[in-house]
C-alpha cells in the first residue's frame, strides 16, 4: 500500500508514480516465466488503485466541485473514468483465477494500464492544476490528510456497484475495507 504524506496533489501524484512503476515492472516481466511475481504485482496494483480511487471519490472530486468553477464537469469525467477502470480491475481479478498466462489476462492488463495511464495524464494536466489554482495550501494539506486516511481504511478490492459519491461512499467504504482486509488476510493477497 502506498504510504506518504503531504498535500492532496503531492499524495496523489506520488501514487501515480508508484502505479506507473508497478506497470513498468509488469511489462518487463512479461514472457519471463515469473508468473508468481506478475500475479503478486497485479494484486498489488489493484489494491493500490482501488484505495486511490476511493479516496479521490470521497475527497478530491467533492473538492473539485467546491473550488473549481467548472469542477462538476471535471469531477464527473474523472468518476466515469474510475468506473471504467473498476470494471476492468474486477475482470482482471477474475482472470487471475486462470493465471497470468491465460489469454484474457494480458488483454485486460493492457486495457487497465492504458485506461489508468490516460486517467493519470488527464488528471495531472487538468484537474490538479485547477485545484491548485483555486484551493489554498491549507485546504490542500487538509485534503491530503483525509485522502491518506481513506486509503488506509477503504476497500482493497474493486466494487463496481458501490456508490462513488458522498455521503454514501464515505459511509460504506470503511466497512467494505474491513471486509476486504479480512478476506485478504485469509487468502494471503497483497503480501508483497
Amino acid at each position: 500500500m502506498m504510504k506518504h504524506g503531504g498535500d492532496a496533489i503531492t499524495v496523489l501524484t506520488m501514487d501515480h508514480r508508484e502505479v506507473e512503476e508497478t506497470f513498468a515492472e509488469l511489462e518487463r516481466l512479461r514472457g519471463t516465466g515469473q508468473d508468481d511475481r506478475r500475479r503478486e504485482l497485479t494484486e498489488k496494483v489493484i489494491i493500490e488503485l482501488v484505495g486511490h480511487s476511493v479516496a479521490e471519490e470521497a475527497y478530491l472530486y467533492p473538492a473539485a466541485r467546491a473550488f473549481i468553477p467548472d469542477g462538476d464537469r471535471l469531477a464527473d469525467r474523472e468518476i466515469a473514468e474510475h468506473a471504467q477502470a473498476e470494471r476492468l480491475m474486477k475482470q482482471l481479478e477474475k482472470a487471475l483465477d486462470d493465471g497470468v498466462t491465460a489469454p484474457a489476462f494480458e488483454g485486460l492488463l493492457d486495457d487497465l494500464m492504458a485506461t489508468i495511464r490516460e486517467h493519470i495524464k488527464d488528471e495531472e494536466a487538468h484537474l490538479f492544476p485547477e485545484l491548485v489554482r483555486y484551493a489554498d495550501a491549507e485546504e490542500l494539506a487538509a485534503l491530503g490528510k483525509k485522502i491518506t486516511m481513506m486509503k488506509k481504511l477503504g476497500p482493497t478490492r474493486p466494487h463496481p456497484a458501490a456508490p462513488d459519491r458522498p455521503p454514501a461512499n464515505k459511509l460504506l467504504a470503511p466497512g467494505a475495507g474491513l471486509v476486504d482486509r479480512i478476506h485478504d488476510l485469509f487468502t494471503g493477497r497483497g503480501k508483497t
